[in-house]
């Protein structure tokens, strides 16, 4: 009796679920976050004489790169079926090293923005290493980060905004038609972003991962180094994001970034990345940030106050989480 064998396929190659990202989510979901984006600016255009004028959009404009970055690495962190709550605290630890490099160690700007981002790159590091290690839920790491680097970035600043002076101004100050090189570089990330996730291999790696981390695992991947990667990342952009704060600020803020993990998660899941993992984009992404800041910029205008704007903005999450859900369910059907 003959016993038929079967060739095992390359151990090499990522497995077939591993599609484009932008073929994941489908080119409509683009075309109805572009709607949704220009109804609520018609909507704030009606309510507000003084909305729809090129002085709010350059101002959000020039608000929004440290989401957006923050933003990306989230979109990174959820394909790979993670989560990162200890990016605020990232942010501001990465802020507190630029701080002391700067004003107790007398560093020039660019090697001290360098240790900073590095400090926070470090702290992401960490993260990931222990989510892998010992194979504990990411939220449950990160929530422990969260605290120490919190921590961490009172004790390097005496708990006291630590101000820095017009080093960092060249980050915030327009430019060309009012907008700023911490903008422009946001966008620069975002791009190169995408482009990994859709055409290289790295970011096929990634959305296997995902959807089915055993299966990337059987190909002859191990996705532990790539899960760590990620998170380091997310920490590396959170310490770009300290810069742009600072430059904004000209300060280092040991509560700087409290609570931003909110906005930073909701404009992720409003772009239409699946909290699930294996499915998200950049570009759905910088459309969901595009949404959170003209929805917090509208509401503002219209004289909204604070409870309020905490009420719609939640209406908001809550409803994209239960769309990401229903089209959860249909993939599966």
């Amino acid at each position: 009796m003959t016993v038929q064998t079967t060739t095992p396929k390359s151990q090499t190659e990522p497995p077939k679920s591993a599609k484009p990202i932008g073929t994941r989510l489908g080119f409509s979901n683009y075309l109805g976050l572009m709607g949704a984006l220009i109804a609520m600016i018609a909507l704030f255009s009606v309510l507000s004489s003084h909305f729809l004028s090129y002085d709010t959009f350059s101002t959000i404009a020039n608000q929004i790169p440290d989401l957006v970055v923050m933003s990306v690495g989230m979109t990174f962190v959820l394909i790979i079926a993670g989560i990162d709550l200890s990016v605020g605290s990232v942010l501001a630890l990465g802020a507190a090293v630029t701080s002391v490099a700067a004003l107790q160690w007398h560093w020039g700007a660019l090697p001290a923005a360098l240790l900073g981002m590095a400090g926070a790159a470090l702290t992401g590091c960490v993260t990931g290493a222990v989510t892998v290690g010992w194979r504990i839920p990411s939220f449950i790491v990160s929530l422990g980060v969260l605290e120490a680097a919190r921590g961490l970035a009172y004790q390097m600043t005496n708990s006291r905004t630590a101000y820095i002076g017009d080093a960092f101004d060249f980050l915030s100050n327009p430019i060309a038609f009012g907008i700023s090189p911490s903008f422009l570089i946001a966008i620069a990330v975002m791009v190169v972003a995408q482009l990994v996730l859709t055409r290289t291999v790295f970011g096929r790696y990634l959305i296997g991962i995902g959807t089915n981390e055993e299966a990337v695992r059987l190909a002859g991947v191990n996705p532990r180094p790539y899960k760590v990667i990620v998170f380091a990342l997310m920490g590396l952009l959170s310490g770009l994001a300290a810069l742009f704060q600072i430059s904004r600020l000209e300060a280092a803020d040991p509560n700087a970034g409290s609570g931003i993990e909110l906005q930073v998660i909701a404009a992720v899941v409003i772009g239409g990345t699946s909290l699930m993992g294996g499915r998200g984009s950049v570009i759905s992404t910088f459309f969901g940030v595009l949404i959170i800041s003209v929805l917090a910029a509208g509401l503002a205008q219209i004289g909204a106050n604070e409870p309020t704007k905490r009420i719609i903005t939640g209406a908001v999450i809550v409803v994209a989480v239960v769309l990401d859900t229903y089209r959860s369910k249909r993939r599966i059907m």
